[in-house]
């Protein structure tokens, strides 16, 4: 659901094209399958989790910019410098300034 709805804030500021995983190995293939401008992740995931898929992803494409969604802030220790990070339950509003200003920086 909540990514749903991010898709649907992330389309109306500009964002053209989406690629979901709900595990750190799916998301590190996806990401470079189709490197992304920016990645969106969740600090949980199903299997592993999306500090590590993102530290994996810009080890192997680069410096991309992150914008990190957790429901526990606290639980954020392993992000390595997120552009954004978001709680849970996410702020529209913030979400898309959150993606803006990722994208302007990458």
């Amino acid at each position: 659901m909540i990514a749903m709805l991010l898709q649907d804030l992330l389309e109306e500021a500009g964002a053209t094209s989406f690629a979901f995983a709900a595990t750190e190995q799916d998301a590190v293939a996806l990401a470079v399958e189709h490197p992304p401008r920016v990645i969106t992740s969740d600090i949980q995931l199903l299997e592993g989790t999306g500090p590590r898929a993102v530290a994996e992803i810009k080890s192997r494409l680069g410096g991309i910019p992150t914008v990190f969604i957790t429901a526990n802030p606290d639980a954020c220790d392993q992000c390595r410098s997120p552009d954004a990070l978001l709680t849970k339950p996410i702020n529209s509003d913030q979400a898309v300034r959150a993606f803006e200003a990722a994208i302007s920086h990458g």
